[in-house]
């Protein structure tokens, strides 16, 4: 009804049309489904929830990461939310959105609103028929006002404006599914940093001691206790353990590399942030999961994917109103006078007002195949929307069972590795003592290093099965709340070129899980507050 009241302040000279005009207004319905959210059967529990290390409770952090205490991996993360630049995009994605619902819900209002003039000097023909007695050289000025309203009596402006209020919503649910996937790939890109560390360690430590055995087998060898083909097996060890730091040492710094990426900042600028203990993230045994119903919901890109539909639901109805005739109400007023110093004369006054309607009557296959392509489109949002649900289970699930046998195996591989330090210190004492060749040297010292490499590799599985975890479970995009979600000096900028208006966010978007969905039609649309 308010917006009756702005449009007879806009247009007085249109209060005068018919009442049925108006009742056409007020009273129109709106052609076209109303959304109603779909329902994806989802288990009770998970897979693995009986294990004793999965608490079913709810219990997500909203800054996961920080279950590594780790400091240098807190600081990467907060820096690459203030700088990394595809959140910046995701950010800007959410305004174009609010500046586009505000484009449609203008379209609710008489969509033609024009002030017109002109001055014009005319010259007809003399020698045109019928033309002897008219005047043959004239001026024209005028000066009006044109207005035209299309009612939305089928509901087609407000289908449009609930379908972009739902691409809207759907924007911010993507903003908050970068910054998952942001922090996830932070971390995910940190374990590895820290695991070509310490496999540059390894291999280091490993060619330590086997340079130490060839130092011996060289002095056996000088004193004639042993061949020279012991010296050739432990300098054929060493020199392909040291072989496998240099490609160790390029992951290293492809891995930073990927973090400046992150953190939008060039190569190389990220060693600052580094300093701290050169270990490979770890957190507790336990996790906190949550129940599948629970926790998918909260998911952005699961929230995502039912915006979206509910925007493709309500196209239907935009799509479907073609089939009906479309009412209006057209007026101009103006003066108008072939002298400018009479323009505003009590005789100038002009002025034309009334209804009208427009029905495309022929093309009804045209239209009609419209409507069932908009349809089609929505049935796969729809699809989409389970089919985004079910791999978000799965996401789950393989985490899961990634994380809780990977730390299986890193109590059986800790064993080994400690099982062939004992075999490296053995078979060297044996060999010193000429009980043992040296290649029950060379297997025992080859066997240490896989084992430890593979120590490691598990050590990383765990903290990256974690991560992956946290991501599945759709943590991580709380970090943006009570923030802006466009730098202040982007706003700066932004505002310093075009005028925003209340639409420039002075601080993060409203929370989506609590957002709600395109109202259904005849009710006002929720918007979101203009102090965001």
């Amino acid at each position: 009804m308010g917006g009756h009241r702005k449009f007879k302040r806009a247009a007085p000279l249109l209060v005068q049309v018919p009442p049925i005009c108006l009742a056409l207004a007020l009273g129109s319905c709106a052609v076209g489904p109303d959304f109603i959210p779909p329902e994806v059967p989802v288990q009770n529990n998970w897979i693995e929830s009986k294990d004793s290390r999965v608490a079913s409770k709810t219990d997500i952090m909203s800054h996961w990461w920080r279950a590594f205490r780790d400091p240098t991996l807190d600081r990467l993360i907060e820096c690459a939310y203030e700088q990394n630049l595809p959140v910046q995009i995701a950010g800007l994605r959410i305004l174009e959105a609010r500046a586009q619902l505000g484009v449609a819900i203008g379209s609710m209002y008489p969509q033609t609103q024009e002030g017109t003039g002109a001055a014009q000097q005319n010259l007809i023909s003399s020698r045109l028929a019928n033309q002897a007695d008219l005047r043959h050289s004239f001026a024209n000025f005028n000066l009006g006002f044109d207005a035209a309203w299309e009612l939305d009596f089928w509901g087609r402006f407000r289908r449009n404006v609930e379908a972009t209020d739902a691409s809207m919503l759907a924007t911010v649910a993507d903003y908050d599914s970068a910054l998952v996937s942001l922090t996830a790939e932070v971390a995910r890109t940190y374990a590895a940093m820290r695991t070509f560390e310490e496999l540059i360690q390894i291999a280091r430590e490993n060619a330590r001691v086997q340079r130490e055995g060839l130092d011996i087998a060289e002095s056996r060898f000088r004193n004639g206790a042993t061949s020279e083909l012991d010296v050739a097996q432990a300098r054929t060890l060493l020199e392909s353990t040291l072989a496998d730091i240099p490609p160790l040492q390029a992951g290293l710094q492809q891995s930073k590399n990927a973090l400046s990426t992150l953190l939008g900042r060039p190569p190389g600028a990220v060693e600052a942030l580094l300093h701290g203990p050169q270990r490979i993230p770890s957190a507790s045994r336990r996790v906190a999961i949550g129940i599948p119903a629970e926790l998918l919901r909260r998911r952005p890109d699961i929230r995502a994917a039912e915006f979206n539909a509910a925007a493709e639901s309500a196209r239907i109805g935009v799509a479907e109103a073609d089939l009906y005739p479309r009412f209006f109400l057209l007026g101009d007023v103006g003066v108008q006078s072939s002298d400018v110093a009479k323009l505003f004369g009590p005789h100038s006054l002009f002025f034309t007002a009334g209804p009208g309607f427009r029905w495309s009557i022929l093309n009804y296959g045209r239209i009609t195949n419209n409507v069932r392509a908009q349809d089609a489109r929505f049935q796969q949002a729809l699809v989409n929307y389970e089919d985004t649900v079910l791999k978000a289970a799965r996401e789950v699930e393989d985490a899961l069972i990634g994380f809780l046998k990977a730390q299986e195996s890193a109590v059986s591989s800790q064993k080994s590795v400690q099982a062939a330090l004992n075999a490296v210190k053995l078979s060297l004492i044996r060999y010193r003592e000429g009980a043992e060749d040296y290649q029950r040297v060379v297997d025992s010292q080859r066997s240490l290093l896989q084992e430890e490499n593979k120590l490691a590799e598990t050590r990383s599985s765990i903290a990256t099965n974690l991560i992956a975890l946290y991501k599945a479970l759709g943590g991580g995009w709380e970090i943006r709340e009570g923030r802006p979600i466009v730098p202040p000096p982007m706003q700066a900028e932004m505002a310093s070129r075009t005028n925003w208006g209340d639409l420039l966010p002075q601080q993060s978007p409203p929370t989506t899980p609590n957002l709600p969905l395109p109202t259904p039609a005849g009710v006002a649309p929720v918007l979101l507050p203009p102090d965001w």
